[in-house]
């Protein structure tokens, strides 16, 4: 009974400790990955919501300026016509691209003769590519009594 006793107190041998440390590095690995993942899901979610705001944002100043005025509205618009009424957060950029109604469908050229409809293709996006966020923008040229004949 004595010798049975001594074999069990030996303790650990040095093959245990390495699978257990080998264990313990790969179970660390694991969790450092997950955190980093979720740490880069974050900072995208962040900037699809920062884009998702600013495209909005986009859009208002948009209808603010062709509502504000008869002027606001452009025949023929280019993409830069209504570039200037909004500037994007610090880090983000914004494209606009824009088709002209020609009585049965949007087309990307004007014709000459605006129909006085338009739809502005709104992109914001973070410039460095993980978030981008879309809006399709359809304006009219204001119809109100002091305008021109509409």
């Amino acid at each position: 009974m004595n010798a049975e006793r001594l074999r069990d107190d030996r303790g650990d041998t040095l093959i245990e400790l390495l699978i257990t440390v080998i264990i313990m590095g790969i179970a660390v690995a694991v969790l450092i990955g997950g955190i980093a993942t979720s740490i880069r899901i974050t900072d995208i979610h962040r900037k699809q919501a920062v884009a998702g705001a600013a495209v909005r944002d986009l859009a208002e100043a948009i209808e603010s300026r062709v509502a504000a005025s008869p002027t606001g509205y452009v025949d023929c618009a280019g993409p830069d016509a209504y570039r200037a009424s909004y500037t994007p957060p610090a880090g983000y950029a914004h494209t606009l691209a824009v088709t002209y109604w020609d009585g049965s469908a949007f087309t990307s050229t004007c014709g000459g003769t605006d129909r006085a409809l338009q739809r502005l293709r709104l992109t914001v996006s973070s410039q460095d590519g993980r978030a981008s966020e879309s809006l399709d923008l359809v304006i009219r040229r204001p119809c109100r009594p002091t305008d021109p004949a509409c």
